[in-house]
Formats: C-alpha cells, sequence, structure tokens
C-alpha cells in the first residue's frame, strides 16, 4: 500500500494531508503524522507549529511521503523513526527490539522508590530489551551497579549502542537466557523485569504494532507466565538478603503472579497500577 500522491507543499499541508492519509489506518493518526513530520525535518514541534507557512523540499517531502506509505502499511512509528521516548530520554529502537512502552515508566518509578539517591546497590535488569529500565537505574542511581540481561544478541547490541549514546558506558551488558548467564555467587539487591508475558494464542499479538516486534519479546507460554514462573522461581538464589523484585506484568495476572511470588517464599508483596488503572506491576521481596 502506498500513500497516494505527493504531499503538499507547505508544513502545514503536509500535516493535513498526512493526517488524511493514515486517518482509515492509525488511531493515532494526526499524533504518527506530526512525528513522521518532525523525523524527517529534524525539527522541534513548537518550530513546526511558529512556520506553518514553510516550504517543505522536494527531498524531504519524499521521504515523508514513503514514511506515511509505510505506517499506512502498519509499521510501528517507532520503527519509522529509529527513536522512542523513555522517561524523558531518546532512546534507539529497530525491528527485532521490543518497543518500549509508557506503562514500564512504573517499573523505574518502583525501583526509585527503593534505592535511595545515594544508593550503592546492584542491581539487575532481565530481558532488557533497548535497555531503556537498566540505563534509566543507571542514570538516576549513579551510585549503583547495573547490569543487564537479553537472549536477542539484537537487543544486547541496540542496548550497547543506547549507553554510548547516553554516555552510560559502565552498564554491563550480558546475552543470555534469563538467569542462565550468571555465576553462582552473583546477587542483586534489585532485580527488575518486563519480561514477555502475553498467551501464546492470544489475537492481539496478530494486531498493531505487535504484529511488527519479536515474538519471543512479547509471548510466553499458553497462559503468558512461562518467564515469569522462571524469573521469580530462579530469581531467589540472586537476591541478596531482604532484596526486592519488581516484575511487569499483563493487567489480569496480579493475582497469578501473587501466587506464584507466595509459592516460592517472597514476602511483602504489594501490586500497583498503571495510568489506565490496571494492576501492571507487582514488588515483593526475597529473605
Amino acid at each position: 500500500m502506498h500513500a497516494s500522491g505527493p504531499p503538499p507543499d507547505t508544513l502545514d499541508d503536509a500535516l493535513r494531508w498526512g493526517r488524511a492519509e493514515l486517518a482509515a489506518s492509525s488511531e493515532s493518526a494526526a499524533l504518527d503524522a506530526e512525528v513522521l513530520l518532525l523525523h524527517v525535518l529534524d525539527c522541534t514541534r513548537s518550530a513546526l507549529r511558529a512556520w506553518p507557512e514553510r516550504l517543505i523540499d522536494r527531498e524531504r517531502a519524499a521521504r515523508f511521503q514513503a514514511l506515511i506509505g509505510r505506517r499506512r502499511e502498519g509499521w510501528p512509528v517507532a520503527y519509522l523513526t529509529g527513536e522512542r521516548e523513555f522517561w524523558s530520554r531518546s532512546f534507539h529502537v529497530g525491528p527485532g527490539v521490543l518497543i518500549p512502552r509508557h506503562e514500564t515508566e512504573l517499573l523505574i518509578e518502583l525501583a526509585l522508590e527503593r534505592l535511595p539517591p545515594d544508593a550503592g546497590a546492584d542491581i539487575l535488569d532481565l530481558g532488557t530489551g533497548s535497555g531503556i529500565i537498566a540505563l534509566t537505574l543507571a542514570a538516576e542511581r549513579p551510585g549503583c551497579r547495573v547490569s543487564a540481561i537479553d537472549a536477542s544478541t539484537k537487543a544486547i547490541a541496540t542496548a550497547q549502542h543506547n549507553a554510548l549514546r547516553l554516555g552510560l558506558g559502565r552498564v554491563r551488558f550480558v546475552p543470555g537466557h534469563w538467569l542462565d548467564p550468571l555465576a553462582a555467587h552473583d546477587r542483586f539487591d534489585l532485580m527488575v523485569s518486563n519480561p514477555p508475558y502475553i498467551p501464546e494464542q492470544d489475537p492481539h499479538l496478530g494486531q498493531g504494532d505487535l504484529l511488527y516486534e519479536p515474538r519471543e519479546a512479547l509471548a510466553s507460554g499458553s497462559d503468558g507466565l512461562a518467564a515469569l514462573r522462571e524469573i521469580i522461581d530462579l530469581g531467589r538464589a540472586h537476591l541478596n538478603p531482604g532484596g526486592w523484585l519488581i516484575l511487569e506484568h499483563g493487567y489480569d495476572q496480579s493475582d497469578s503472579v501473587a501466587a506464584l511470588l507466595a509459592g516460592c517464599a517472597y514476602r511483602e508483596m504489594s501490586h500497583h497500577r498503571d495510568l489506565q488503572g490496571h494492576r501492571r506491576a507487582t514488588v515483593a521481596r526475597y529473605g
């Protein structure tokens, strides 16, 4: 599917054209068109709105047209721009790596509440993806030692690239399956994870952005709990006494996660809601 005809000459006309092109395929057509135009122009939103009559040159118009066409096909905006904002920082992201969601910022809030500003804790991020959690915690708590694991070599490379962009090269990124790369003596004061938690047969996996994202970063077993079971069980051997485990999960999985935690002798469990009011994260302590 291709965009129909070249966009108009001015920035304002281009925006209106982009919105119209995406109206039938995207619930966020206006925002998508604006983000893609800003990417092509490499300018701020305020600059775009200050000079709506400014002309758009032929090369940028062609790039904008191509991006609008790919968005109409369903490609996620984050993959088209190569960027996604998280905790007020820009992270590189691309095909093969999970797109950061603002819901995951809840994990950062919960972690920071348990890490004083001068903390010197050892932190582990499991399934780091583009590195958003590990790098944000490293930036917000510079005295902490942060490690991150992901089974995807593409994700590890993306996270390392983001670390260099943000000047956070001290974060240690390790390829591997969940806790497998850890030595028996490795211990952490806080573990955090946004693992895959969608049931493998969930129809939503074939819709919207999920269709283009890596399946292994989204789905986990018939009930969506396979990765969470493994993290909860094996994480006990790598938490310091009284260490925290912070998990993101599905909106309807909090009771199941609580049962898994209780079965593994975690304590001080609490559930936390996202901005939509869903129980999106669970915190517990071990030892």
